[in-house]
């Protein structure tokens, strides 16, 4: 079938989750960070991820603006950063996360196109809108998906569910991309036509399910769209 529908997963996707520190390490004040920041930023996002896989199997939900606070506490007490002022700057930071360059031009061409695009992600519903109206992909998403919606964290599948609800047709007529490998994987195995947005060049995840396109970055997604 015919793609109709592009779902773009949000942090890490989209929207460049090393941003935060990266910038608060930059800033004047907060020089304790400057030879730490990228540590910080990778135990950030895998405590963040973990946090949500932990509370979607035990049931014990949160939303992504909480998971995201235990994250990075965990990150700077490993780093050795007790610190509330930067605390409260990376966490302001993050509600302004920059968009990767290729992003407004890419979905400027799949509106164009004709398909419709949205965000589905575990971020809350005020985070995701902070960081459409900082990045200006507005004009370009006709829609922001968040799991709050069903209360479970991805992969669960009541959160993929809420792509043909919204926008109606079959899973395969979707183009999924994300970022993470698993992610990309569970969409495959829900039926979605996945891409995964593999940057940083790492294995493929050992899961039953594969994506079905492997890019470096988003520049090829309106290609694979046209399909």
């Amino acid at each position: 079938m015919p793609i109709r529908t592009c779902i773009f997963d949000a942090y890490g996707t989209l929207f460049d989750v090393a941003a935060a520190a990266r910038q608060a390490a930059q800033e004047p004040g907060f020089s304790i960070l400057s030879d730490r920041w990228e540590a910080v930023a990778r135990d950030w996002r895998s405590k963040q991820l973990q946090y949500t896989w932990l509370r979607a199997v035990t049931g014990a939900h949160a939303d992504f603006w909480q998971v995201t606070q235990d994250g990075l506490d965990w990150a700077l007490e490993a780093a050795g950063l007790d610190d509330t002022r930067l605390r409260m700057r990376l966490l302001d930071l993050y509600w302004e996360l920059q968009a990767y360059p290729e992003v407004p031009g890419m979905l400027a061409e799949l509106k164009a196109a004709g398909k419709a695009t949205a965000i589905l992600s575990n971020g809350s519903p005020g985070m995701l809108k902070g960081a459409v109206a900082s990045a200006g992909l507005g004009a370009v998403l006709d829609d922001l998906l968040s799991v709050e919606s069903v209360g479970v964290f991805k992969p669960d599948r009541r959160v993929y569910d809420l792509v043909t609800e919204r926008f109606g047709g079959t899973p395969d007529e979707v183009l999924f991309v994300s970022s993470n490998g698993w992610d990309a994987a569970a969409a495959a195995g829900y039926g979605f036509v996945t891409a995964w947005v593999n940057r940083a060049g790492e294995p493929i995840d050992r899961l039953p399910w594969t994506p079905a396109h492997v890019l470096s970055d988003l520049n090829g997604i309106p290609e694979l769209a046209a399909h």
